[in-house]
Parts: C-alpha cells; structure tokens; sequence
C-alpha cells in the first residue's frame, strides 16, 4: 500500500494506514519537490522499487498528491499491479484550479505569460511554466479509484469530482459538510469509515 500526502503533509502520516491495515506493507512516499515534472522522477524511482517487490498495489492520495500520483505515470511503472486507488480530496483537473486561482487573484493569462511567475495573497505563486506543463500533460488514468469528497471542499468543484467520476471508472462517496482538508473528528471518522468499507 501506497500513501501519497498532499500539500503540508508528511510521509509519517501513512503510520495510521499500517494500524488500520496491518495485512498490508504501507509506505509514504517522503516527496521533497512540488512541480508536476519534478514530481514524476521522484515518484518514478519510488515506485520502480514498489513494483520489484510486490505483486498487488493500492494506493491511497490526497489532494495534490492524487493529482502528482496520476501525473507520475506510476500505472505504467506498475503495469498491472495497481489494483485500486482512494482518492481523498483530490486535485483532478489541475489547469481548472489554476484557472479558478488566476480568477481569484485578478491575474489575467496575458499578465502570467509576460510576468511567468506571481505570487497571490492567499499563498500560492501562479506559474506560466506550470499552467503550460498541464495543458500539455493531460491526466490519462484507468485505475479503479474510489474518491471522498467533502461538499464544502473550497479548492474543486463537486462538477469537477463527478466529471472525473464518470470519465476514470471511478466511485464517488460525497461527506456532507465535509472539507478539502478532512481534519475534524468527525471528518477523520467518516474518512476511515469510508476506507474500511471498501
């Protein structure tokens, strides 16, 4: 078992998946760089190591960690291996959220390309390179993935997840009131009620 963090998170959260499933080897994957390019080597090297030695994977992402997790090309490198994937908050159409965030910083495309990079107030930097990268990256994924999703999440759009849902052989579970980030207790519960359940 696979466990990619998102944003501000850490590999040692996986500790928690190996308590509630001890049949499984868990590994976190400790990332240290944060563009889509980037990514996809680190990711590369880890998941060459997983597939040498084992012979079923699942693996579990939240956030921007999903979104690096489809755009690693770790179903290639698995071949046939990934059995499921659980998505929790994903990021899965990265060029709407860029989009959406040049909106809320008032930054038109014309400004991104002449300035390249703009730093917002609400603390991401818009990157030309990078809005350049997944337009010309489109996500390709075919894995069976179960996704959470909370209503309230303020970074994708339920349309966006149900989207992703139909065209991914995908499954959708939608926590009512439910944020991006799954932190409260009674989030955290629902969150590992949802995984045993599957």
């Amino acid at each position: 078992m696979l466990y990619v963090h998102g944003k501000g998170g850490k590999a040692q959260e996986a500790d928690a998946y190996k308590k509630m499933f001890p049949m499984y080897d868990v590994y976190g994957l400790d990332y240290k760089t944060w563009t889509p390019w980037q990514t996809k080597e680190e990711f590369s090297t880890f998941c060459k190591v997983l597939e040498e030695n084992y012979e079923k994977i699942i693996l579990i992402a939240g956030s921007i960690g999903a979104f690096f997790s489809m755009n690693s090309g770790m179903e290639a490198i698995f071949k046939n291996k990934l059995e499921k994937a659980f998505f929790i908050s994903p990021i899965v159409d990265m060029e709407k959220l860029i989009s959406d965030m040049m909106h809320w910083a008032n930054v038109s495309e014309q400004r991104l390309i002449e300035e390249q990079n703009i730093p917002t107030d609400f603390g991401e930097t818009l990157s030309w390179d990078y809005l350049t990268y997944v337009r010309n990256n489109p996500i390709t994924w075919k894995t069976k993935t179960y996704v959470l999703y909370g209503d309230k999440d303020n970074l994708t759009s339920q349309e966006t997840i149900e989207k992703f849902v139909r065209n991914h052989n995908g499954h959708l579970t939608v926590m009512k009131n439910g944020e991006h980030w799954f932190h409260t207790a009674e989030q955290v519960d629902f969150l590992n009620v949802w995984l045993k359940s599957l």
